[in-house]
């Protein structure tokens, strides 16, 4: 299964784990499922665990897997710590510390995504529809073709817009990472009180709560402030990059494929014409 590519690979862990045969397409959930302890048994055994071992690893991924269905981030976070505990018998300091990272890349930081696809059904709408595969078009004729140069240049703006677009864009993940970090902040900061049901919090309790719940606003605030100034000046640079190719922009000269002259050349011709016919009869 180790040594041979992923789609046979994926089929003999399917058949190892006793699974009916199922389509890839209709149930998304074990096909992920599948790559999650597909994907645990490549890490593994690619950071030398032995045999014994990597098959506790795909017993944890299950176990981590069914234990946080439904939880929050905090909880998951906590109930990984746990295992990682439990299983200290299990593997050595080195295996347990890759182990923990493995999880913490990869499950934790997709953790609403696992969430939204293993933790509820999901209702499936598959349309199916086979088409068959048509051949390129003809291509245009010469005449509607455009300038190297000119081509160039539509592709070296369109590669700047498309990176300004890419730097707002940043800008909004940010955001959505800066949020939940500070959520996250608090909940760990607030989780650190200890509460009683008859122990009223003290005012300076209360006072260095307020501070330091405070203090992680503030922080998250200047990592986005920091951010955003430089996204501005990095905008404002690739605008003005685009307004210095707008300027030096190519001038398309159309060429007259069948040798008569354009339109604007017979114009000039006729009055060129006209202007010798005049001076002839002065003279």
């Amino acid at each position: 299964m180790i040594w041979s590519q992923k789609p046979e690979g994926r089929e003999h862990l399917r058949r190892l784990l006793n699974w009916d045969e199922f389509d890839e397409l209709r149930d998304s959930r074990r096909s992920i499922l599948l790559d999650t302890f597909y994907e645990s048994i490549i890490f593994a055994v690619c950071k030398g665990f032995p045999w014994a071992e990597v098959a506790k690893v795909v017993k944890f991924t299950e176990e981590l897997l069914k234990e946080t269905k439904g939880c929050s981030i905090t909880e998951a976070v906590a109930i990984l710590g746990n295992k990682l505990r439990d299983y200290q018998g299990h593997f050595n300091t080195t295996h347990l510390l890759a182990l923990c990272d493995y999880f913490h890349n990869t499950f934790l930081h997709h953790y609403k995504l696992y969430q939204y696809v293993l933790g509820q059904d999901q209702e499936v709408n598959l349309t199916i529809t086979h088409l068959d595969v048509c051949a390129p078009p003809q291509p245009l004729p010469l005449a509607e073709g455009m300038d190297r140069d000119l081509w160039k240049h539509e592709q070296q703006v369109t590669e700047l817009s498309m990176a300004e677009v890419q730097k707002r864009t940043s800008v909004v993940l940010l955001k959505e990472t800066l949020q939940l970090e500070q959520e996250h902040l608090l909940q760990k900061k607030f989780s650190e009180v200890p509460m009683q049901q008859d122990r009223v919090l003290r005012r300076e309790e209360l006072e260095n709560l307020i501070n330091e719940a405070i203090h992680v606003q503030i922080e998250c605030l200047r990592k986005l402030l920091q951010f955003e100034i430089q996204i501005t000046f990095d905008i404002l640079d690739l605008r003005f990059q685009k307004k210095i190719l707008n300027l030096h922009a190519p001038v398309p000269f159309p060429l007259s494929i069948t040798g008569q002259p354009s339109p604007d050349e017979s114009l000039k011709l006729n009055k060129a014409n006209k202007g010798k016919k005049a001076k002839a009869k002065k003279k």
